[in-house]
């Protein structure tokens, strides 16, 4: 039997709007675990989260479970309470909330790691991913974002104030970015020398400017500012550089900003590269659109056939 699951932004972008109605603009940050408490009753479901707790959860972010009391089933939401960020517990708090709307029907318990939370590519983890959608869109809505980051140039200092405002991570708040920016951005997080994982926006994607580090070693290139060990004042704003220091196949001469966070305590390296528009691909040397072809094609699944 198919089970059609909710569709997670329209699900988010419903309690954002009555939020809205009943709080106002200055709704932020969402007090997740008062909604999460009082959705049942909102919406006429008989079987309620009716906790919220914080736990010794070792290799786990969040977990959802459903339990049966005096002959009725209830839902206890339960957070990492050893997370040391406050906003990667209110987004864990929001992803498993996204778990009991979307997919509660299917399975009396979620448990979700910090990997699940990051990485959508499998199938078996689309439900990962939705909660992970619905947890951005519920947490920032996309037009409130935008009206927040304004016509200002982004970088790290305004994608903090975001994330301020929201109550999130870092982090989280720039892979929302990620996703509705019209400018070609990429997020990659790295550890001593090689990429952990990296995130494109659209437009980057499109141009090519991504990396592929599923199941694959990709170095920090020497020259970048990630690859730095000495501190440079304006890492948050950033600085030019070559954009073929990062991405070979661009035109030469043209520059990018690349800006960056070093974390003591998590030991990673966060940077954020902005390029400039893509070139129109008549424009570039043949080899050049070849290669450009021969890569939407592998990302689309369709591989090169060996002679």
């Amino acid at each position: 039997m198919t089970t059609v699951m909710a569709q997670a932004p329209a699900e988010a972008n419903r309690l954002s709007r009555l939020l809205s109605l009943s709080r106002g603009v200055d709704r932020f940050p969402v007090d997740v675990e008062e909604l999460a408490i009082g959705y049942a009753a909102q919406f006429g479901h008989d079987d309620p989260i009716a906790s919220v707790v914080g736990a010794d959860l070792p290799g786990f972010e969040g977990a959802l479970y459903r339990v049966e009391k005096s002959g009725k089933h209830e839902w206890a939401l339960i957070y990492n309470s050893a997370i040391e960020v406050p906003g990667r517990i209110r987004f864990t708090m929001a992803h498993e909330l996204g778990h009991y709307i979307l997919h509660r029907k299917n399975r009396d318990e979620f448990q979700c790691s910090e990997s699940d939370m990051l990485h959508w590519e499998s199938d078996e983890k689309r439900q990962e991913a939705e909660a992970d959608v619905f947890a951005s869109y519920l947490l920032m809505p996309i037009d409130d974002f935008q009206r927040t980051i304004g016509t200002d140039t982004v970088d790290l200092d305004v994608l903090d104030h975001c994330a301020q405002r929201y109550g999130v991570s870092l982090t989280a708040a720039i892979l929302k970015w990620l996703e509705f920016t019209s400018q070609r951005a990429i997020l990659v997080m790295s550890t001593e020398g090689h990429m952990l994982w990296a995130r494109s926006s659209q437009s980057a994607l499109r141009s090519g400017a991504f990396f592929r580090t599923k199941n694959a070693v990709v170095p920090i290139p020497a020259g970048s500012l990630a690859a730095s060990t000495e501190s440079a004042t304006p890492e948050k704003q950033g600085i030019e550089l070559a954009a073929r220091t990062w991405f070979p196949k661009e035109p030469a001469g043209m520059s990018l900003r690349e800006m960056r966070i070093v974390s003591d305590r998590y030991e990673q390296t966060m940077s954020l590269l902005i390029l400039p528009k893509a070139e129109p691909r008549w424009m570039r040397e043949p080899e050049e659109r070849d290669d450009e072809l021969l890569d939407e094609r592998i990302q689309s699944g369709h591989l090169p056939r060996c002679k």
